[in-house]
């Protein structure tokens, strides 16, 4: 009996110390709320991967809590809690606090460090667990009650050091502001932030950048859906695979393994960044990458459009029609200033495509996903500032647009399919087309052509010559309708063009040529015979204008001869047809600028003076230096067009007056015009006089320099319009406020405060 009861009690002693046994294997990688791990005492992940504790690092005698490797001999530390604040002996602890925080104590109750991870909102006590994953990210986790269920609430993959692991995100948190960078150890045996960093830059399209303290040493081009451009390493291979996400909450590079290959990416305390592999059998790390292979990688080595290629001596060359900014430097070896346009441009030259180069620095540039490359093409070529474009993404034939506004630099040869194409002089631009082609394709033509040219020719006059004769006759009949002296007047002063000449210019008015829309109708670009572009608005169908507006323009604007007035290049009817053709305006309107977020930050304070004092000039000319004076009655913002240098042009005198006499003032019972432009006299008892133009003309510089529109003006602290908010700043000697955002950086005060006066009195 006495021999039973030994044998039950050695059994209970043996089932209770495997119980203890298999509970603490259950829970080897997990620590609950109010517990902690001393010094020497160690989790471990499910999969036996990674381990956390206190460790020392090379020589170092300093303790910090940190993430190593378990099943690698070197201890190959991947991520350090207490980087800025070691601790000199073993009496570090890491404790879980039960609201969620972490903690590392030294001497019993210092604390060096905290996670400030706490768990808010709650009343009760939160159910706090924290857990080594398999990834190496240390991550706490709030078990919801009553369910299987876990709310994540901290990781330390959101603080990376100086590694970079599979499954880490690179870039930043648009929502909470958390930005995935590295940084470098300040030497082996000291894991505090050292002098190099890596970040994503989100200025433009994303791209990743290399920092010495505070110069940028190294880039990393855009994603250009394959891979990061000039980073041969990191296209498709079959022992990891990248992604790149762009998105309204966050924006951030990851990669995954898809072999069995132990792989992690460090930015070492020399500043290198290294793609590195465990060997087994060798037992050692391996550089399988690095991200710079040369001196060509440094950033901007040969400046602003100087291509650098390690093959050549010296290294730095400029692109084909450029040449060095400053020879003398060139010569000793100093490239930095880069290089210069051979030919000034003009806005309606061609683009070169070069190919097999890293794409330039985007943190200038502006980008569309779903673009396609001939609508890319289209918007930088409407756009004066546009130095280059091309596809965002060159996977899947290509897609997206990305257009750069200042100088090309960081540009390096690189054996990639990604086609750049550069903004440049017409005499600089080359067409790559071989001679021999073009002679094998003109002969083709020639030959292909000569039969049916030959038949149709004479048929093809015959019906040009009647086709203009009918739209002589349409026009003279819809004009003879109104006053038969204008229509003598109007056939002596502008030229008649054909609405078979016209269609052919636009391509019969094709969508694709189709560059804006306004009161009167549709405006196409198109190209006369002799090469000159034009601009041709067509009267549509559903415009409340007609024949009445038409005429008035004709005869306004044949009479004006001004360097801030549209030019009228031509006129066409045919039966049911009337259209205007005038000189075209490179950069549109001047509401498609001011009004865009994009393309108004890139118009500066002298821009928009020289734009306010050119149509102060027109609208002079037009009320007091002109043989006809005028008042125009629709001064707006989408009136306003401007030429490749900027320079504005007034537009659209289908509503414009004429009257006699600096104060006469005329009444109509129809108010015409734009709401928000229009001068309250005017609006409420239907007088006009060049008083109504001043107060457009007013709208007008206020609009400019705010960039805000009048009629969708709001501010949180009062319901005033454009005017009455600008008036309120007045009175307050606040006017400068008014200003837009981005015209601090150029804007003169002292200057913008008299213009401002002067309006105001």
């Amino acid at each position: 009996m006495r021999n039973q009861w030994r044998i039950i009690r050695y059994l209970y002693s043996l089932l209770l110390f495997l119980s203890l046994l298999l509970s603490d294997c259950a829970a080897l990688d997990t620590i609950y709320a109010d517990q902690s791990i001393k010094d020497g005492d160690t989790i471990v992940s499910n999969g036996k991967m990674f381990e956390m504790g206190f460790f020392s690092p090379g020589k170092s005698k300093n303790r910090y809590l940190g993430i190593w490797y378990k099943k690698i001999s070197i201890c190959t530390v991947v991520w350090v809690a207490n980087r800025e604040t070691p601790i000199t002996d073993k009496s570090g602890m890491f404790k879980v606090s039960s609201d969620g925080n972490l903690v590392i104590l030294s001497g019993g109750n210092t604390t060096v460090w905290s996670s400030n991870s706490l768990v808010s909102g709650r009343s009760n006590k939160p159910a706090v667990v924290v857990q080594l994953l398999d990834t190496g990210n240390i991550v706490v986790w709030e078990r919801v009650k009553n369910s299987t269920n876990k709310k994540l609430i901290w990781q330390s993959f959101d603080y990376p050091g100086d590694t970079f692991l599979p499954g880490m995100k690179f870039g930043k948190d648009l929502v909470t502001g958390i930005e995935w960078s590295m940084t470098s150890w300040k030497s082996p045996d000291d894991p505090s932030i050292g002098a190099y960093s890596n970040a994503l830059d989100t200025n433009g399209y994303p791209q990743c950048f290399g920092w010495q303290d505070q110069v940028l040493i190294s880039r990393l081009g855009p994603w250009d859906g394959l891979g990061f451009s000039g980073v041969p390493i990191d296209k498709a291979n079959p022992i990891y695979s990248s992604e790149f996400v762009v998105s309204e909450k966050e924006i951030y590079h990851k990669y995954e393994l898809i072999s069995s290959v132990i792989q992690r990416r460090v930015l070492t305390s020399d500043g290198r960044t290294r793609i590195l592999h465990w060997i087994e059998r060798i037992q050692d790390w391996i550089v399988y990458g690095d991200f710079k292979v040369d001196n060509c990688d440094l950033y901007a080595v040969c400046g602003p459009y100087g291509i650098c290629s390690i093959d050549k001596h010296p290294p730095c060359t400029c692109m084909e029609g450029f040449e060095p900014r400053n020879p003398k430097e060139w010569d000793v070896s100093d490239w930095s200033s880069g290089c210069k346009r051979t030919t000034p441009l003009n806005c309606g030259d061609g683009f070169r495509k070069i190919t097999g180069v890293k794409v330039p620095d985007t943190r200038k540039s502006w980008y569309n996903v779903s673009m396609t490359l001939v609508k890319c093409q289209l918007a930088c070529r409407m756009n004066c500032a546009c130095t280059a474009y091309a596809n965002l993404d060159i996977s899947d034939g290509g897609s997206g647009c990305l257009l750069w506004f200042e100088e090309l630099i960081d540009i390096r040869e690189y054996a990639e399919d990604h086609n750049v194409y550069i903004r440049m002089s017409g005499s600089e631009f080359a067409d790559h087309q071989s001679d021999s082609n073009r002679r094998r394709k003109l002969v083709l033509s020639i030959s292909s052509a000569a039969l049916l040219l030959c038949v149709i020719a004479y048929a093809c006059r015959k019906r040009n010559k009647n086709l203009q004769m009918q739209d002589q006759g349409d026009m003279e009949y819809a004009l003879d309708k109104k006053n038969t002296s204008v229509q003598t007047q109007l056939l002596g002063d502008i030229p008649f063009i054909s609405l078979y000449k016209v269609a052919k210019a636009t391509t019969n008015f094709s969508e694709c040529n189709k560059i804006g829309e306004g009161g009167f109708g549709p405006v196409y670009k198109g190209v006369l015979e002799d090469g000159q572009e034009v601009a041709v608005k067509r009267l549509s169908d559903t415009s409340q204008q007609g024949i009445d507006e038409f005429k008035n323009e004709l005869i306004s604007i044949s009479k004006l001869q001004h360097r801030n007035l549209i030019k009228l290049l031509g006129y066409c009817i045919h039966r049911n047809e009337t259209i205007l053709i005038y000189e075209y305006m490179a950069n549109k309107s001047l509401d498609s600028i001011i009004f865009d977020e994009t393309r108004s930050s890139m118009l500066d304070w002298p821009q928009r003076f020289g734009i306010i004092h050119g149509i102060a000039r027109g609208i002079l000319y037009l009320h007091q230096d002109s043989r006809l004076q005028i008042i125009h009655r629709d001064l707006k913002a989408g009136n306003i067009l401007l030429d490749g240098d900027m320079n504005p042009k007034i537009s659209d005198f289908g509503l414009a007056r004429k009257f006699e006499g600096h104060d006469c003032i005329a009444k109509t019972k129809k108010v015409v015009g734009t709401y928000g432009y229009i001068s309250p006299e005017y609006a409420v008892h239907g007088r006009f006089s060049i008083k109504s133009d001043v107060f457009s003309f007013g709208v007008l510089v206020l609009e400019i320099v705010s960039g805000k529109k009048n009629r969708e003006f709001s501010h949180e602290d009062h319901s005033d319009n454009l005017l009455g908010h600008a008036w309120r700043l007045h009175k307050q000697g606040r006017s400068t406020e008014l200003m837009c955002a981005s015209l601090h950086a150029s804007c003169v005060i002292p200057e913008a405060n008299i213009r401002s006066r002067k309006h105001a009195n």
